[in-house]
């Protein structure tokens, strides 16, 4: 059974940082693209980061520089620092895994809740 874990969550003050984990268990992370996407109240989910099965980062243009992605192969875990928080940047974050081989096996996590607020 596949699982995707996300934890970090927090509520954090403007100008702070926050690290995510999506920790993962019945797959290899390494052998996955694994996104970082949010959903804001009443919007859209949106592409935040994405790091390939071979290590390559992309990132929605509107937030390089402010959060990294970056993956623990020995823990099986992606990561996604944000630093220089907003207060848009509140939302539910969730990760997403797509296997390398076939689209058709994605799996989501639950979220976890990140709030921007002074």
């Amino acid at each position: 059974q596949v699982q995707l874990v996300e934890s970090g969550g927090d509520l954090v003050q403007p100008g702070g940082a926050l690290r995510l984990s999506c920790a993962a268990s019945g797959i290899i992370v390494s052998i996955y693209h694994i996104g970082w996407y949010r959903q804001a109240p009443g919007k859209q989910r949106e592409l935040v980061a994405i790091i390939t099965s071979g290590g390559s980062t992309s990132y929605a243009d509107s937030l390089k520089g402010r959060f990294t992605i970056s993956r623990d192969n020995a823990k099986n875990t992606v990561y996604l620092q944000m630093n220089n928080l907003k207060p848009e940047d509140t939302a539910v974050y969730y990760c997403n895994a797509v296997s390398k081989i076939s689209s058709s096996y994605s799996y989501w996590g639950q979220g976890t809740q990140v709030t921007v607020s002074s």
